[in-house]
């Protein structure tokens, strides 16, 4: 997401790239990552959405 959108854009403006694509400016991370290495409770939660398939 662009990190000025609030100066240079009416609404946020999301990319891939490192820049805005429209101004120029640095892009930022929007949002936390969906999976962590860390997730303690993600073998858990895997296997009941395995047995819900079921």
């Amino acid at each position: 997401m662009c990190s000025a959108w609030r100066e240079a854009h009416d609404r946020p403006v999301y990319t891939l790239s490192e820049r805005c694509p429209d101004c120029g400016s640095e892009a930022v991370n929007s949002a936390p990552a969906p999976f962590s290495p860390e997730d303690r409770y993600g073998s858990y939660r895997r296997a009941l959405k395995e047995r819900r398939r079921e």
